[in-house]
């Protein structure tokens, strides 16, 4: 189920992209580099204030569910009170369903700090660049 969402999520974004004008897609595609930047950051910020990392991993385990509707598990939102399982002409399929887990990993301050640093100053390095590219995207793509 949560592939299900995961996927609509992504269709969602990728139709969002889609749907810029053509001077918002440049401006994202030269802003790029910078948000990344920018997310860095501030997981290392987070990091240091914290004093730990949190490290993600992602788990896949497989469940029996009912096979059908495309074999994305139809039968599994029928699920409730008196729900009795499938219908015995019913199929069951494994189902790959996946699990984020989140734990604390310890950090050297030092190097985050470090880490920090040059993150800054490369973003710093990108601002003018980056601001002539917007300014070309906007002469380029008059809205």
């Amino acid at each position: 189920m949560r592939k299900i969402k995961r996927m609509a999520g992504l269709g969602a974004l990728m139709a969002l992209t889609a749907c810029g004008t053509p001077q918002q897609q440049c401006i994202a595609n030269a802003t790029a580099e910078v948000r990344k930047l920018d997310r860095m950051i501030a997981e290392v910020s987070g990091n240091l204030a914290r004093g730990y990392a949190i490290e993600e991993q992602t788990i896949v385990t497989h469940d029996w569910a009912p096979c059908g509707f495309g074999g994305f598990g139809g039968y599994r939102g029928m699920r409730g009170p008196g729900w009795r399982g499938a219908p015995p002409d019913m199929d069951m399929c494994l189902e790959p369903d996946q699990e984020v887990i989140r734990r604390n990993v310890p950090i050297d301050p030092a190097v985050q700090s470090r880490m920090l640093q040059n993150l800054q100053a490369r973003r710093a390095a990108l601002v003018r660049p980056v601001d002539a590219a917007i300014n070309q995207c906007r002469v380029t793509y008059p809205e």
